[in-house]
C-alpha cells in the first residue's frame, strides 16, 4: 500500500521503504541477531514449483533473481483492503545473500500483519520454514521520537547463492486514501510478477502503468489481474536518476459508490489539495505566544525581506527535529500552538508553524508536498507520492526577487517563493538540491496545484578557488588555498563541518586535500562564517606536498591543475562502454573558478605548456589556460555546469564534453633545467 507521508529531515536521510527494496539499516539490524531455528514445516507447493523452474540467462550476471512478485488486493465494501503478497528469490551470487537476507514489512496502527511466513529451499533440497513467531520487530525509521510505522522483519534461515528464499504476509488495512501501487520492477531482474485486484461490485478502478508499457487485464468478474513475464533489471548506472523513478510500477485507484468513502479517492491534483487542505485548515493558528514571538523576532526590522529572514531562521534552527506521528499523524501536522509550545517537530510541523507565523507579519504562506527524490511524483499521475513538507511564500509585491533563486512566477498563485523550514543550512532564498527540478503541490484553501520547483541559475552555486604556490627544484609544492563559496557548496562544507566535531575537522580538511594530491601535509588552516548561514563560506588551507612535480633527467613535469578534482564521477560517464539506459542527472548548476599561481624553481624554464581548452556544450561550458610570466605560472580555469538532466539522446555530446574536462585535469607542463643553473648547483 501507499505510504503516508511521513515526513522525514532529507538533510539527514531519506526515509523511503517499499515492499520491494529493503534498506541496509534494516539489513544491518538482521546481520546482528542469530536467524530463528528453522521450523519443520516444508515450503508452499508455489514456492517449491518456482524453484524447480528454468531460468533464462540473464546478462550482467545479477545477484538474484525475482522469481516471483505476485500482489493480490482485496478491496471490501467498507473500505478495508486485504493484500497477501508472495515473493521470491533465487540467489545467484554472494553479494545476493546480503542484499536478499532478509523479508522486511511494513505496518502501523492501520495496517495489520495477519500473517508472515518465510522459506528457504537449498540447492540439494532442503527445506527450512519461519513462522509469524519468528519474526521481529523495529522501528521503520531513526529519525522519529514516537511512531507506530514499524518493521517485522524475517531472516532467512541460508539465503546462500543457489538457494530459494521466499516469504508471504497476509495484511489489513484501513487507508486514509484509496491509492495502491506495485513497484515490480527493482535492481534485479523478474522472472513472473503479477498483480490481482478484486473489489466489490459496483466500484470502479483505475491503474496507470509507469515506466512500462501498458498490460490489459484479464476479467472475471470484479477481478482483475495484470500478468508480466521476464522484466529486465534497473541497471543501476553512474549519475542516474533514482531507480525508483525508472523502474516499472502501477498505480492503481479505487472509486467506490458509498459517497462517504468516496471522498478518500483522489482523482486530481486539485483534489489531493482539497483533501490535505482540509486535514490543515486548523493546524496553523496561532496562538498569543506565537503573536509575541513574532513581534519580538521582527522588532525594529522595517524591510518586508528582512523580516521574513528571521522569521525563516527561526523555523529552521530554533525548532528541533523530532517526528511524533500516530495513524493520521503521518498526514496531519500537530498545532502550531503546541509545536511552538515545545519547541520541536517534524517537517509538517515545521512548516506549520512558519505559516503561522508568517500570516503575523501579513505574509500568505502554503503547504507544498514533495518528495525529495526527483522524478518520484509524475504529473500525469495526481498520487500521494510525498515523503516531505515544505512551504511555499506568496511573496509581497514590495520584495525584489532577484537574489531569491527558489522564486516561481505561477500563472494561477503568483510569486512563490519555495522554503524548506527542516533543512537548517539552507537559507531563504534557495532551495536544496533535491527540490530543484521536482515537483510539489502546493495547497491552498481552495485545492491543490503541483507546481515545478526552480532549478537554481550555476552563479547561485558558486565556488572560487584561489592558490599561491611555490614549486622547489625537488618538485616539492606548498602554498595557501583559499575558498569562498556559496549556494549549494557552502550548504555542503557547512553541514560537513557542524556536523563534526571541533577536534575532527583537521580531518576533513585533509580528506579534501586527498581528494587531489596524493603526498601532502596539511600545516594551518581557517574556516570563516561557518554558523552564519546567509553569508558566504570561506575556507584556507595550507600545505606542503612533496614530490608533486615528477623529476626524469633535466625535466620535469608538472600538472597545473593542482585542486578540484572532478573524476570521481566524469571519469565513469564519458568511459562507459556500453549504451546507457537512463539519463544523466547531476546534482546541481553550479559555477566553479580556479586560479592559481605556482612560483617556479631558479633554474627551470617551461618548455610546453598545456593547449587552452575550450569546451562548450547545451548542458555545460569549460573553458581553462595556462601562461608564465616572471618565473610563475599562472592556471585558470572555469567550469559551468548548466541544467541537470541529460537525456539519453544527448548523451554523445555530454560524453565529449566531459572527456574535454578530464584530459585537461590532468595534462602536465613540462619544466626544463637550464644550462646555468646546473652549473651552478651545488
Amino acid at each position: 500500500m501507499t505510504l503516508l507521508l511521513s515526513c522525514c529531515n532529507p538533510a539527514a536521510s531519506s526515509p523511503r521503504i517499499r515492499n520491494v527494496a529493503v534498506t541496509a539499516l534494516f539489513i544491518a539490524a538482521a546481520c546482528l541477531s542469530a536467524a530463528p531455528r528453522a521450523a519443520a514445516d516444508s515450503a508452499p507447493d508455489w514456492l517449491r514449483a518456482l524453484a524447480h523452474e528454468k531460468l533464462p540467462d540473464y546478462p550482467d550476471n545479477p545477484v538474484a533473481v525475482e522469481l516471483l512478485d505476485e500482489l493480490q488486493t482485496t478491496v471490501q465494501q467498507n473500505g478495508e483492503i486485504d493484500t497477501r503478497h508472495r515473493v521470491a528469490y533465487k540467489i545467484l551470487r554472494p553479494e545476493g545473500k546480503e542484499a536478499h537476507s532478509i523479508a522486511a514489512v511494513p505496518f502501523d496502527n492501520e495496517t495489520k500483519i495477519s500473517s508472515f511466513n518465510a522459506w528457504t529451499i537449498t540447492a540439494d533440497g532442503h527445506e527450512y520454514a519461519l513462522k509469524d513467531k519468528d519474526a521481529y520487530e523495529m522501528g521503520a525509521s531513526t529519525y522519529e521520537v514516537f511512531s507506530d510505522d514499524k518493521i517485522k522483519v524475517q531472516r532467512f534461515t541460508d539465503a546462500s547463492p543457489g538457494n530459494v528464499v521466499g516469504y508471504e504476509y497476509v495484511q489489513k488495512q484501513r487507508p486514509f486514501v484509496f491509492e495502491d501501487d506495485w513497484w515490480f520492477q527493482d535492481p534485479v531482474p523478474l522472472h513472473h510478477g503479477r498483480l490481482i485486484l478484486q473489489i466489490p461490485p459496483g466500484w470502479d478502478y483505475s491503474a496507470r502503468w509507469i515506466n512500462y508499457p501498458e498490460q490489459k487485464p484479464q476479467i472475471s468478474g470484479n477481478q482483475y489481474i495484470w500478468q508480466v513475464d521476464d522484466v529486465a533489471a534497473v541497471e543501476v548506472e553512474a549519475e542516474m536518476p533514482p531507480w525508483e523513478a525508472v523502474g516499472g510500477r502501477v498505480g492503481l485507484k479505487y472509486f467506490p459508490t458509498d459517497p462517504n468513502l468516496r471522498a478518500r479517492t483522489t482523482g486530481s491534483w486539485n483534489d489531493l489539495g482539497v483533501w490535505y487542505a482540509g486535514l490543515t485548515q486548523s493546524t496553523h493558528n496561532p496562538s498569543p505566544d506565537i503573536t509575541k514571538k513574532v513581534g519580538e523576532l521582527t522588532t525594529g526590522i522595517a524591510d518586508p525581506l528582512a523580516k521574513m529572514q528571521a522569521l525563516t531562521a527561526y523555523a529552521q534552527r530554533a525548532i528541533r527535529y523530532a517526528a511524533i506521528e500516530f495513524g493520521i499523524g503521518g498526514y496531519q501536522p500537530h498545532l502550531a500552538a503546541d509545536i511552538f509550545n515545545h519547541q520541536y517537530g517534524d517537517c509538517k510541523d515545521k512548516a506549520t508553524l512558519l505559516i503561522a507565523m508568517l500570516h503575523e507579519i501579513g505574509v500568505d504562506a502554503y503547504y507544498v508536498v514533495v518528495d525529495d527524490e526527483r522524478g518520484i511524483v509524475r504529473p500525469e499521475y495526481p498520487s500521494m507520492h510525498f515523503n516531505h513538507v515544505i512551504v511555499a511564500i506568496k511573496l509581497p509585491e514590495a520584495v525584489d526577487d532577484h537574489s531569491l533563486f527558489a522564486t516561481v512566477n505561477d500563472s494561477k498563485l503568483g510569486r512563490l517563493l519555495f522554503f524548506d523550514p527542516t533543512n537548517e543550512y539552507v537559507p531563504l532564498g534557495y532551495l536544496p538540491w533535491y527540490l530543484q527540478n521536482n515537483h510539489g503541490l502546493v495547497v491552498t484553501p481552495q485545492g491543490g496545484t503541483l507546481v515545478a520547483m526552480p532549478l537554481s541559475v550555476p552563479v547561485s552555486n558558486r565556488m572560487i578557488r584561489t592558490a599561491k604556490l611555490t614549486l622547489s627544484a625537488a618538485g616539492d609544492l606548498s602554498g595557501e588555498v583559499a575558498e569562498t563559496e556559496w549556494g549549494d557548496p557552502a550548504f555542503d562544507k557547512r553541514q560537513m563541518f557542524l556536523e563534526s566535531a571541533p577536534g575532527k575537522r583537521a580531518e576533513l580538511i585533509e580528506r579534501i586535500l586527498g581528494q587531489s594530491l596524493n603526498n601532502y601535509t596539511l600545516t594551518g588552516a581557517t574556516l570563516g562564517n561557518l554558523d552564519q548561514y546567509d553569508q558566504n563560506f570561506t575556507m584556507t588551507y595550507k600545505f606542503v606536498s612533496s614530490r608533486y612535480a615528477t623529476p626524469s633527467g633535466s625535466m620535469m613535469f608538472l600538472r597545473p591543475r593542482v585542486m578540484g578534482d572532478k573524476d570521481s564521477y566524469l571519469l565513469r560517464l564519458f568511459s562507459e562502454q556500453k549504451p546507457r539506459k537512463y539519463p544523466i542527472e547531476f546534482r546541481d548548476a553550479t559555477r566553479q573558478d580556479d586560479s592559481f599561481d605556482i612560483t617556479l624553481p631558479a633554474g627551470y624554464v617551461l618548455d610546453n605548456v598545456p593547449a587552452p581548452v575550450q569546451a562548450d556544450c547545451a548542458y555545460g561550458s569549460y573553458h581553462s589556460e595556462v601562461t608564465v610570466a616572471n618565473g610563475v605560472l599562472h592556471y585558470k580555469r572555469t567550469y559551468e555546469l548548466k541544467d541537470v538532466e541529460v537525456p539519453t539522446e544527448k548523451l554523445p555530446e555530454i560524453k565529449n564534453f566531459l572527456r574535454q574536462i578530464a584530459a585537461d585535469q590532468e595534462a602536465s607542463a613540462l619544466l626544463r633545467r637550464t644550462t646555468t643553473a646546473t652549473t651552478a648547483a651545488p
